[in-house]
């Protein structure tokens, strides 16, 4: 029912926007309708005529260049699309041990109800506490609030992590606080409680 009621209450959202982008672009292209009218029935005498009527065609194209981009940005968010794109930089902690076998085939995605995404692995670090240091970075690429990080390390488990982020997050430059695996998986004992050694932390860039 929750799903239900978030897909639907994004979808108002978009159509919404539409709407009021497409209203805004019919204001604009009568307000562009009236000052080309009284333009061509006028006519211009002076120079300062010749400078007023071009700064009114300028700030028309202005306007509808702008209506435009608007109703392209609502357009691309009702259909779950983010036009800028953004990204998560994420830092996971793990035993050291859990993290040194990483290889090729360590594989990081971020899973969503629309789609699935590799992430990029920046590399991993030694930490003074016992622990190692995961980074990567991954793109936001729809518009969605059920985003899972997938961490898959061949022989170790399978560690999830929900980012607890917005539909349509906004860029931080600091990371957030630090949370624990929502699940892990491991080959030898099958789902386990999450533990403090799991940490994640995460920014939109």
């Amino acid at each position: 029912m929750n799903t239900l009621s978030s897909l639907w209450t994004d979808s108002a959202d978009g159509e919404l926007g539409i709407w009021m982008s497409a209203l805004a672009g019919i204001a604009a292209a009568l307000a562009v309708a009236l000052a080309m009218t009284v333009y061509f029935r006028l006519g211009y005498r002076t120079w300062r005529d010749v400078v007023r009527h071009g700064l009114a065609v300028l700030a028309a194209a202005a306007l509808l260049a702008f209506v435009a981009y608007d109703m392209r940005h609502a357009a691309l968010a009702y259909l779950g699309l983010n036009p800028s794109k953004p990204a998560v930089e994420f830092e996971i902690c793990m035993p050291r041990e859990t993290l040194a076998a990483v290889t090729a085939d360590t594989q990081i995605e971020l899973h969503t109800d629309r789609n699935q995404t590799l992430a990029l692995v920046d590399g991993v670090s030694d930490l003074a506490d016992g622990r190692a240091l995961l980074r990567g970075a991954v793109a936001l690429n729809h518009r969605t609030a059920d985003r899972v990080l997938v961490v898959n390390l061949p022989g170790k488990g399978t560690f999830e992590f929900r980012l607890r982020l917005p539909a349509e997050p906004h860029r931080t430059e600091q990371f957030g606080p630090w949370h624990l695996a929502d699940r892990i998986a491991s080959p030898l004992t099958g789902s386990v409680a999450p533990q403090d050694a799991y940490t994640i932390r995460y920014r939109v860039l």
